[in-house]
């Protein structure tokens, strides 16, 4: 039952334990309310006796306490089984979604976007905290609950329980029978409700290009369609809800008149006495009280399905794992008959095999989209092949870790992405034990000196959001700066100085020369003169190697390679006429 709790609502193990003592609590809490009732029968029952006397008075005093101190103990315990758990339980589901989108292969995000996943571990962990301390539990309570009391009531009358409990399963078929419908409005809802975060989100990361194209109006147009569909998508779900909850609510209503009317009708007769009519008709006004909200909980909890969805799609997403342990011999890297696609429809590698050597330069080239960033991604397992396999030192890759494997890794990207924080602990991300001296030892190899001392408090400057408040240039030469300070024995660079000028590219690439000494290293390059020194250059065309050789060979067999040289060549003497 644990397991298919955790499955049907998202939960831990510990959450799903929780949930059910929470059930249990809310079921012993609405029982407790019903000793009132019984000491109140018991009350009647003396006074139509003749009156309380003596030791009578007592016996009610003492109950009286005992009902306050009943119901507050057990009031107490089904708030920290609740809403204490489910604070807790909200934070554990958090964690856990962050952790498992952690391991997750990157095709998973190239299927969603920032401010899905953002809402995904924001706002739907709220909607399961909300439904675990206001829906769920009571929901469950009041239906135990009620099976028990309804059950205790024909041991009464029978005819009597079935006069005010015959209301009950038809108001929970109603409500029951609308979950296709609702689960419809909520799904619906919520794809409203990710267009329009998506929307904003867009309007905020492109607000300069909207400004510079002045497209503001134009876009805020659709953007305001969005969220007046939110809105309408709101009124529908609520109406749809309000429909069948108001309608099952109407039918509870009934049953405390067919109560009175049967047992006005059996006390005329005879067949009832006036006890017994007083005790259903305190029981059917406590009884309905609580199953009125379970009704609407009833609602919210078809509706959440729709969140629980959401993050079991992530909670259930294949990971990427393997050994902890690296047993390559060296630090070859070697792609085997790579064939790779993104959407599973177009491969973007086609049954590439070749071998970056250590203690060389190995550089791909070739037109955009080649395939060339692709073979730097799947080089460190960002992604993991379709077909073939990809080894370094002989060791498989998609046996090993992602995190083992990463460690035999430096990095450096085209977009380079940083953190609201300081120029020093954005570098010293490389390696996070690093000292301040080998950080700026780094930092200087990378030409970080030449803007670094030059800010207000030098190093210790806060860069702003993914370094707004640096250069291009500037940004990725940090970036640089961490590949330097965690001196992995390989070192992928994918446009590495696409964004500095032509004296820093040279600066680096002096430094670039000191750092790939005997190790690994791949460049993706566009300019033709960062790659003509590389030991081998492997010309991609359509996610196959159309060339292979030094820049001298691939000059002599003037294909592909030597016709992206022309070209640049010429575009260095290009004027505005």
């Amino acid at each position: 039952m644990i397991e298919k709790l955790q499955h049907r609502y998202a939960l831990s193990e510990r959450g799903a334990k929780d949930l059910v003592q929470g059930v249990i609590a809310c079921t012993v809490q609405n029982i407790a309310f019903m000793f009132p009732v019984s000491l109140l029968y018991f009350f009647v029952g003396d006074l139509l006796d003749g009156g309380i006397h003596g030791s009578r008075i007592a016996f009610y005093v003492v109950g009286a306490l005992f009902c306050l101190a009943l119901i507050y103990g057990i009031t107490y315990w089904q708030y920290n089984t609740t809403f204490l758990a489910t604070y807790v339980e909200t934070g554990t589901r958090r964690i856990t979604l962050a952790e498992k989108l952690r391991k997750i292969p990157l095709s998973f995000f190239g299927k969603k976007d920032l401010a899905d996943l953002t809402s995904t571990i924001m706002a739907d962990c709220t909607a399961l905290e909300t439904a675990f301390s206001h829906f769920i539990p009571p929901f469950a309570g009041s239906l135990i609950s009620t099976v028990l009391i309804a059950a205790s009531l024909f041991f009464f009358d029978w005819r009597m329980a079935a006069a005010s409990l015959w209301v009950l399963p038809v108001a929970y078929a109603i409500v029951g029978l609308s979950a296709k419908v609702q689960q419809k409005l909520s799904d619906k809802s919520m794809d409203a409700k990710m267009a329009c975060a998506d929307g904003i989100q867009e309007c905020i990361e492109s607000v300069q290009d909207l400004k510079a194209n002045n497209a503001e109006a134009d876009y805020l147009v659709g953007l305001y369609d969005k969220i007046d569909a939110v809105e309408q998508q709101a009124v529908k779900c609520e109406f749809g809800t309000a429909v069948f909850v108001t309608s099952a609510n109407m039918i509870l209503k009934l049953g405390i008149a067919t109560t009175a009317l049967a047992g006005a009708s059996l006390l005329l007769k005879g067949s009832l006495d006036v006890l017994t009519f007083f005790l259903f008709l305190l029981v059917v006004s406590r009884l309905y009280d609580p199953m009125q909200a379970a009704l609407q909980n009833l609602a919210a909890i078809i509706s959440i399905r729709t969140n629980v969805g959401r993050m079991n799609e992530i909670l259930d997403h294949p990971v990427q794992d393997g050994r902890e342990e690296l047993t390559n011999r060296d630090y070859d890297i070697k792609f085997d008959h790579v064939t790779f696609s993104y959407n599973k429809k177009e491969n973007v590698l086609k049954d590439l095999s070749f071998t970056a050597k250590q203690g060389e330069v190995t550089a791909f080239v070739g037109p955009s989209g080649s395939g060339k960033t692709t073979v730097s991604r799947l080089a460190a397992r960002f992604w993991d092949p379709d077909a073939g396999k990809i080894t370094v030192g002989g060791m498989d890759i998609a046996k090993i870790e992602p995190e083992t494997l990463l460690s035999l890794y430096s990095i450096v990207f085209q977009d380079v992405t940083l953190f609201n924080s300081s120029i020093m602990e954005n570098i010293r991300l490389g390696r996070k034990d690093a000292t301040d001296e080998e950080v700026l030892e780094a930092a200087r190899l990378a030409n970080c000196d030449a803007f670094a001392e030059k800010l207000p408090k030098g190093y210790d400057t806060e860069i702003g959001e993914n370094g707004s408040q640096l250069s291009g240039g500037e940004r990725q030469r940090i970036s640089i700066a961490r590949a330097f300070l965690k001196n992995a024995p390989i070192i992928l660079l994918d446009e590495a100085t696409a964004s500095l000028d032509v004296e820093n590219e040279t600066m680096i690439q002096t430094a670039l020369s000191r750092l790939i000494r005997d190790k690994t290293v791949i460049v993706i390059a566009h300019r033709m003169r960062t790659v003509a020194g590389a030991d081998k250059i492997i010309v991609l065309s359509e996610g196959q190697m159309a060339e292979e050789g030094t820049a001298e060979e691939l000059l002599k067999q003037d294909g592909i390679y030597a016709e992206m040289v022309r070209l640049q060549n010429q575009s260095q003497g290009w004027t505005i006429v």
